[in-house]
């Protein structure tokens, strides 16, 4: 019940994130949207993965997260000036 409780949070406040996303200010609103959404969706995978018992939605989590993370440099070397040979 309480597991269902967390997922049902974390899915509306993934919503929240697309919304920043779409609708953001500035560029570093966005990216930092961004990143928030890839934390939530971890938790989504890290949910459901003790839920269902399919532990191969932590593998998912983890690249995920992973992807998240170059992304998030790319973008911040985009958003400074910088090549990305640099």
């Amino acid at each position: 019940m309480m597991i269902d409780i967390f997922l049902y949070l974390l899915l509306g406040m993934s919503f929240l994130c697309f919304i920043r996303v779409v609708f953001g200010p500035t560029m570093a609103d966005r990216m930092v949207a961004i990143d928030i959404f890839g934390i939530l969706v971890v938790g989504v995978c890290a949910i459901l993965a003790v839920k269902t018992g399919r532990m191969f939605l932590i593998d998912i989590g983890i690249a995920w997260i992973l992807l998240s993370f170059i992304g998030t440099i790319t973008l911040a070397k985009y958003l400074t000036g910088k090549k990305l040979d640099e």
